[in-house]
């Protein structure tokens, strides 16, 4: 079977890749390969290769640059799940699609629930939402992951930035009172495989159709997100310049930027457990899986 990966270079996408390789023909197409802003590039991409399985890792991520750069955001977050559900509901073939706590208001502080009113603070997570939406409504046998925090060994994220910030520098101010679960793109591919059932050379959706919360269990801020980052990485050697007490935490309303950020990014993760008969791992052992992997292969 061919499956095809969106954004097959990024984080979650790379983490994809490699889960799913046993199932079928990986279909993962560089941005030189085929550019996701273009409609019918992407139309004659679907008719030349006919996808069996639709992974759709890809997204605009900018959060800040979404604010000034709406129509960009909303052709990758919201036109593009919506071509690819429309194709995956006319072929009869499952889709999966990736979004994001930042469609809720972050508000308050109860988890989320996946029926919770959205309510979202900036044009990206306006835009995931109507992504979400067109997923739902497009008649197509559908996963939405709504995840948060999105780390890994490889790309651009918070965990790799900190390392290299924490061995540059003593001293950090990071934001306290955003709460939320960091999650591991290798988490969300796996729980993804997890979500599928092989019926001879074809994958189906063996859990009820929907929107799913997928994050490890507990919560954190990204202040004491980074102190764990450093501590663990003490602990495997890793030589820093920054200490304990050279990390201070810091308010949301003290570091301003364009798009506004959610400070209640709970979500409760009973659905999914309930469904794939799972308990999700703690946060802070999935740190340590990833974190070895960097530093043991970068």
């Amino acid at each position: 079977m061919n499956i095809l990966i969106t954004g097959g270079n990024g984080q979650v996408g790379f983490e994809l890749q490699r889960q799913f390789a046993p199932f079928g023909t990986i279909l993962a197409p560089t941005r030189q390969e085929l550019d996701l802003t273009n409609s019918e590039a992407v139309d004659a991409y679907l008719e030349k290769h006919q996808p069996d399985l639709v992974l759709n890792a890809a997204a605009y991520t900018a959060v800040d640059n979404a604010e000034s750069e709406p129509e960009q955001a909303r052709r990758l977050n919201a036109k593009l799940p919506a071509q690819l559900a429309n194709y995956a509901a006319k072929r009869s073939i499952p889709l999966v699609h990736y979004s994001t706590d930042y469609v809720y208001p972050g508000s308050g502080e109860t988890p989320w629930q996946e029926d919770s009113p959205t309510g979202p603070l900036s044009v990206y997570g306006e835009t995931k939402l109507e992504g979400d939406q067109a997923v739902s409504e497009s008649g197509a046998s559908y996963l939405v992951f709504r995840t948060s925090w999105v780390y890994a060994a490889r790309g651009n994220n918070f965990m790799k930035t900190m390392l290299r910030l924490g061995r540059e520098r003593d001293t950090l101010n990071i934001v306290n009172d955003q709460i939320g679960a960091p999650t591991p793109a290798r988490l969300i591919a796996q729980i993804t495989a997890l979500s599928f059932v092989a019926h001879g050379t074809r994958l189906s959706i063996h859990i009820p159709q929907g929107i799913y919360h997928l994050a490890p269990r507990g919560e954190t801020n990204w202040h004491d997100f980074a102190s764990e980052i450093f501590n663990q990485a003490r602990e495997l050697k890793e030589v820093l310049a920054i200490t304990p007490e050279g990390v201070a935490g810091i308010s949301t309303v003290e570091y301003p930027t364009p798009a506004q950020r959610p400070l209640n990014s709970r979500m409760a993760l009973g659905k999914l457990e309930s469904a794939l008969g799972i308990t999700m791992p703690p946060w802070q052992s999935q740190l340590a899986l990833t974190l070895k992997e960097y530093l043991d292969n970068f």
